[in-house]
């Protein structure tokens, strides 16, 4: 290793290196094993369901702890609890207590009366500056209606880095913005070889976000919980692959909790088949959320109804019977029959004016999308912010790996647990 400049070296040696901190391939395991030890030393246990979530229960107090790589969140009901945790990392990392959590991995937190809105303000307004686009004229909706994009319609963009970059950067921005789910899911389609005219889609969705930056979603309180999910697909929508759409929502309570706007994997032959593929996923991620939410303590979450908007994938799901209709859809697909079975999942037809998941599925008029966006638990005025932002601290000499060196912990603490 070359000697630092400022140290004398007149004999032009070198320095011999006694341990590698930076770029070893075993860094982010050796820390996170290391604070894996650490956390159940305090008697806590790695969830099943989600491996970043450490929880700590006992008959009467419930601790959380989300971590992401050297970030950490905390919250429970038993304060004692979290500040022991807290002197513990603190004597071993070093880590800086951050209070109340207002700003976490690019999303700021805002306090109501009635709960919490998530936003990503600040990230969107350095997206929009550096995206160099004209975004004067605003947008009001992210595409517009009938929108379809061909992969080989038009002349190569000639900068296809920062196609790939923005789009990258939207992709990102979905953690809070559910109304772009349907946008950046068709924009990615084409990242290997865009083309103007996909710019010009990507402009119209960069003048809507400009047009809406401070939106995010509103997370609620409520004294019963509920969980409901929302299902839908366009069928054969993609005019390259004719390959249908899949979009779906889970709402806990009246706050969207997971979101997703994916193309399918295969063709369907019917609309039926598009919709029963579109209901497996929604089921799939229903089976997931509930054993999460079962696992930090919220119970009678079931059955949990699945709406959809047509009944023949309803009947298909109900009716485990083996026919011509659904003899070619693959066995995976018919993971809703045994959820149907199981109790856990409760199967309810809603007309399609109705159906929330039709905003993640097709470019919709600007009436009927902010009418189902208006449903979603999206928030257009969050409150402004409080607090400060980002710290460096230096932990032990412990921990061989990157990360440790820079042990950061955003801490906060309510008077119940979450949700």
């Amino acid at each position: 290793m070359k000697v630092p400049e400022g140290i004398s070296n007149p004999e032009n040696k070198v320095c011999k290196l006694r341990k590698s901190l930076y770029g070893l391939k075993q860094a982010s395991r050796q820390w996170f094993a290391k604070l894996h030890t650490e956390l159940l030393k305090q008697g806590f246990a790695q969830s099943k369901n989600d491996y970043s979530l450490f929880i700590k229960k006992t008959e009467h107090h419930i601790t959380l702890a989300a971590v992401y790589v050297d970030d950490i969140l905390l919250t429970g009901n038993h304060l004692p609890t979290i500040d022991a945790l807290k002197a513990h990392l603190h004597a071993v990392f070093s880590i800086k207590d951050l209070g109340v959590m207002n700003y976490f991995l690019g999303i700021e937190v805002g306090y109501l009366s009635n709960g919490v809105v998530l936003t990503q303000k600040k990230f969107t307004k350095s997206l929009l500056v550096d995206s160099g686009f004209d975004l004067h004229k605003f947008a009001a909706a992210p595409l517009p209606i009938n929108t379809k994009l061909l992969s080989d319609d038009g002349d190569l963009y000639a900068n296809p880095e920062l196609y790939r970059c923005l789009v990258g950067k939207l992709n990102f921005l979905t953690h809070t913005r559910p109304d772009l789910c349907f946008a950046v899911q068709l924009l990615s389609q084409f990242m290997h070889s865009p083309r103007v005219s996909h710019v010009h889609a990507l402009h119209h969705v960069l003048r809507y976000v400009a047009g809406s930056e401070g939106q995010g979603i509103i997370l609620k309180a409520t004294d019963s919980l509920t969980l409901q999910a929302f299902s839908d697909s366009d069928w054969a929508s993609c005019p390259n692959t004719r390959r249908s759409i899949t979009g779906y929502i889970l709402l806990l309570g009246n706050s969207p909790v997971s979101w997703k706007s994916k193309k399918q994997g295969t063709v369907s032959k019917s609309s039926s088949e598009a919709e029963y593929r579109a209901m497996a996923a929604a089921a799939s991620e229903v089976t997931w959320l509930v054993r999460l939410l079962e696992e930090i303590g919220v119970n009678s979450l079931k059955p949990v109804t699945l709406h959809c908007d047509n009944q023949s994938a309803i009947y298909i799901a109900k009716n485990p019977v083996f026919h011509e209709r659904t003899k070619h859809i693959e066995i995976d697909c018919h993971f809703t029959r045994d959820k149907v079975l199981e109790g856990l999942i409760q199967l309810t037809y809603l007309p399609t004016q109705s159906q929330l998941a039709d905003i993640f599925t097709k470019a919709l008029p600007s009436p009927q999308f902010y009418q189902l966006l208006s449903k979603l638990g999206v928030s257009s005025a969050p409150p402004s912010l409080r607090g400060g932002v980002g710290y460096t601290t230096t932990p032990a000499d412990t921990i061989p790996a990157k990360q440790a060196h820079h042990c950061r912990a955003t801490l906060s603490h309510t008077g119940s647990y979450p949700m």
